[in-house]
């Protein structure tokens, strides 16, 4: 009688990182010298963010929700740089997700590519890493008298 073998390895889904995850610190970049320089997710983050808002043609970052948020935090001086901005630091490499805000008549795509050349150029530049993707979801465009208060709601259009 032939024992049948059964493969019990089981398979959990892990979570896919799209950058290299060799190391075990994310952003860890060891040195000539015998040091390691860490780079935090958050720093790679406020970068991403500051080059993605000196774009033309870039109202804001982040949905809806998070801009109501955002328009608290300016008002009381407390701006969030990664406010939008996800991003993923492994040892050499990043992403980025950016979700902006792009102002009317701007075409969108143009505008989207160049928020990826300016992201993945400032990452590249200030932090060392290779980025290996800027994902950018536009969820608005900023039409320019969105910005006026209600007051022309309250006039009366008549004399």
């Amino acid at each position: 009688m032939a024992t049948e073998e059964k493969n019990t390895t089981s398979v959990t889904p892990a979570t896919v990182s799209r950058v290299d995850r060799v190391g075990t610190t994310p952003g860890e970049v060891s040195t000539e010298s015998g040091g390691t320089t860490r780079i935090a997710e958050s720093v790679v983050a406020k970068i991403a963010g500051i080059a993605a808002r000196e774009v033309p043609g870039v109202f804001a970052l982040g949905g809806g929700g998070a801009r109501a948020f955002g328009a608290i935090r300016d008002a009381i001086n407390q701006t969030d740089l990664t406010q939008g901005v996800k991003v993923e630091v492994g040892e050499t490499q990043a992403a980025a997700d950016l979700t902006i805000v792009v102002e009317y008549p701007q075409p969108i795509h143009q505008v989207a590519a160049n928020v990826r050349t300016a992201v993945a150029s400032a990452i590249t530049r200030l932090a060392g890493l290779e980025v290996v993707e800027v994902n950018v979801d536009v969820n608005d465009v900023h039409l320019p008298g969105d910005d006026n208060d209600d007051d022309d709601q309250n006039e009366s259009r008549v004399a």
